[in-house]
């Protein structure tokens, strides 16, 4: 599944990234299986799971060993809410991880608020998302024989560099790359997509039932891409983080002027 290929990938670069944290947040932790592994990574800290659909909540706390629930190693506790509302304290966390989860808000602003809300100074956002150039071949075959939007508008990455800016966030670093995935059959990606909870969100989406017609032209329209025998998804995978820092403003926008002790004269 491409969420624990990109979660992987994210685990990679986070090696590089000095970090103890006490307090963890996965945001859109889905089924769990990336919460657990932060778990697993940082064994003295509190992992917390945040997902808006109870259904894979359910799923995330009936998997893992017994014995590791029993003895609450690698245990993670869940908590079912949107991202831009969380019912955390502020400054309440040294770590917030996202992993294909921000496009699912439809607007990343007043969840990389929230996020910025929770963490404390000097702690980290870390996350991946989709960027604009995501199943573009599913997105041309739709625009083919129906003019409904079918395929969520993502965001560009600079767009999300300026986000992170806007809500005071501090060296924040941006990138992608693009992941090419095959399928046997239009369905087969269809049915992987609903597997790992990836829904339209787009505000123009079509509220109800496209019919047999619109999908059997689809289905035909990409078949025109199929080589080797395989059909191609691509998935524009943008990553970012950055840090907390002390703040440089109070909340009624008055600056916040800190004084140092003067040092001591050498004799």
């Amino acid at each position: 599944m491409l969420a624990r290929e990109v979660e992987t990938r994210m685990l990679e670069r986070l090696q590089y990234i000095k970090l103890e944290p006490g307090r963890i947040l996965d945001a859109g932790c889905g089924a769990g299986h990336g919460a657990k592994r932060l778990a697993e990574l940082y064994p003295d800290a509190q992992v917390l799971g945040l997902d808006f659909a109870y259904p894979m909540l359910q799923a995330a706390r009936s998997h893992g060993p017994w014995l590791r629930r029993i003895l609450k190693r690698g245990r993670v506790d869940y908590l079912c809410a949107e991202f831009a509302t969380m019912p955390l304290r502020a400054a309440s966390l040294d770590f917030v991880w996202s992993n294909l989860a921000l496009h699912c808000a439809g607007d990343p602003l007043p969840v990389l608020k929230e996020f910025w809300r929770a963490l404390k100074v000097g702690g980290l956002l870390m996350f991946s998302c989709y960027g604009p150039d995501t199943l573009k071949e599913l997105k041309s075959a739709f625009a083919a024989h129906d003019g409904a939007v079918h395929v969520h508008d993502f965001i560009d990455m600079h767009d999300l560099g300026d986000m992170l800016s806007a809500c005071g966030y501090a060296e924040p670093v941006m990138d992608m790359e693009l992941i090419t995935a095959t399928y046997a059959t239009v369905d087969a990606l269809l049915a992987d997509l609903r597997a790992s909870g990836q829904v339209n969100v787009h505000a123009a989406r079509r509220r109800g039932l496209s019919g047999k017609g619109v999908f059997n032209a689809v289905r035909d329209e990409y078949e025109n891409l199929r080589g080797e025998g395989r059909l191609p998804a691509s998935f524009e995978i943008v990553y970012g983080h950055a840090w907390k820092p002390q703040p440089r403003l109070t909340e009624d926008g008055h600056a916040i002027v800190r004084l140092e002790p003067p040092r001591a004269r050498r004799p």
